[in-house]
């Protein structure tokens, strides 16, 4: 951690030592004064988990509720202690978070920034939380981690595919596990390309806001630099459950491919509605017609039933990964809830567990002191391999998975199936990668 950075964010004061002439750092523990935003007091800290309890990611909100309410349990030493077992930091002892017991609020995202953010701001306000965690909508993720820059807390994203995330909207207060839209197109494209053909002619059906608005650009980069051509790209109203309408041209447009840029109840309806057009049993321009979901989710699948089946797709992380980390909170969850946890729950209880363990190698609760702790913080042992949270943007790089819908299905979670993991090499670009331009990741601010 250099002066520089130290002496910036206030973290700690210089004095002059007689005779010396030199400024030489006393460190402040920010833990001894309440020079921050809901400095803990008492014995307890609050999380504060926004989630979508209502609304199309309604599915994935519950989910995640039930990881992060899992990971205060393990944080506070109750049940096998899961994913604290495989990590590589050994920070977390089961014992709170500084001594401190963990203690946690919900609101309710609906899966609207408006809402979202006026939960955040109650929950912040009200009810002292510390740190904002979850969501399943990039212009929730976007809109609150906005809020928590202003008002001096720490967001850890949940589920936020959109480039604009740690791009053009990237903030210091705020942190990304999940991956991104141009990951997935990174991932895919070669997959795609082996399994379809280089010569395809494709039609986007986007989620008209900001994730997919950059999963559908980062799906025609990728794709047209391997060869095909983007026929047509039409802009979906998030709030739509009819998409007949929109899969009918689709027909008489020389596509061959459909690419599906939805998610949640979006893409079980788009999907259910392109299947019922028996899309996938024609033939165009000489191939049969192919239908790609860029983003993938467990709980997506499931409600797609076997209209999923053979559908290719990328995901975060998935629970039959067999390193340690995965076995061992799939293991966690299976055994709390009676069935294998979703990767939007999975991204928030690594969230949950990365922040406590920022603020216990940290030993503050100071937002601009666990900000350093996590930036370009290199760790293994939570799944998808070694990873790191760059400095530069607050992104997390790992393995990527590409997926695709099991066509012999053996029980109800048998769903999708791991085609590849693609290694995080293939994913990494450059901060000023112009998909992420714009935008500044400006200065950590603790708040009051």
């Amino acid at each position: 951690m250099s002066f520089s950075k130290l002496t910036r964010r206030g973290l700690i004061k210089t004095s002059a030592v007689a005779g010396a002439g030199l400024a030489l750092p006393t460190y402040l523990r920010a833990d001894a004064h309440s020079g921050f935003t809901n400095a803990p007091t008492g014995d307890t800290v609050t999380f504060g988990f926004n989630v979508p309890q209502t609304g199309p990611y309604a599915e994935e909100g519950l989910d995640e509720l039930r990881a992060q309410e899992l990971a205060v349990q393990h944080l506070n030493g109750e049940g096998d202690g899961g994913m604290m077992n495989t990590f590589s930091s050994k920070a977390l002892k089961g014992n709170g978070i500084l001594g401190k017991k963990v203690t946690f609020v919900t609101g309710d995202t609906q899966t609207k920034s408006d809402a979202a953010r006026a939960s955040a701001k109650a929950m912040i306000e009200k009810d002292g939380a510390i740190m904002i965690n979850g969501g399943s909508s990039s212009g929730v993720a976007v809109a609150v981690q906005g809020l928590c820059q202003e008002a001096g807390v720490i967001f850890m994203a949940g589920l936020t595919h959109s480039n604009d995330t740690t791009g053009k909207d990237k903030k210091a207060n705020g942190f990304r596990h999940f991956f991104n839209a141009y990951m997935s197109g990174a991932a895919l494209a070669p997959v795609l390309a082996k399994e379809y053909g280089k010569d395809r002619r494709a039609y986007h059906l986007t989620a008209d806001y900001t994730w997919g608005w950059t999963q559908q650009e980062s799906m025609a980069a990728a794709t047209e630099a391997m060869g095909w051509e983007t026929v047509n790209n039409v802009l979906t109203p998030l709030a739509s459950t009819d998409f007949s309408s929109y899969i009918a041209p689709v027909l008489n447009s020389g596509a061959d491919v459909l690419v599906l840029n939805h998610y949640g109840g979006n893409m079980v309806n788009s999907l259910t509605n392109a299947v019922q057009f028996d899309l996938l049993n024609k033939e165009v321009n000489g191939k049969k017609f192919e239908i790609v979901v860029p983003l993938y989710s467990e709980l997506m699948a499931a409600g797609a039933g076997k209209n999923v089946q053979g559908v290719i797709g990328s995901m975060n992380w998935n629970w039959q990964l067999q390193d340690e980390g995965s076995k061992a909170f799939t293991k966690s969850f299976g055994e709390k809830y009676g069935r294998p946890p979703s990767n939007s729950a999975h991204t928030c209880y690594v969230q949950t567990l990365l922040y406590a363990d920022a603020v216990e190698r940290a030993g503050s609760f100071n937002p601009c002191a666990v900000a350093e702790a996590l930036e370009d913080f290199d760790f293994d042992g939570m799944g998808n391999g070694p990873t790191t949270y760059r400095g530069a943007d607050h992104q997390c790089f790992k393995d990527v998975l590409v997926m695709k819908g099991t066509e012999n299905p053996s029980n109800e979670y048998d769903t999708l199936e791991i085609v590849e993991v693609t290694p995080r090499a293939q994913v990494e670009y450059e901060p000023d990668h112009p998909m992420f331009a714009g935008g500044d990741l400006g200065e950590c601010n603790p708040g009051a």
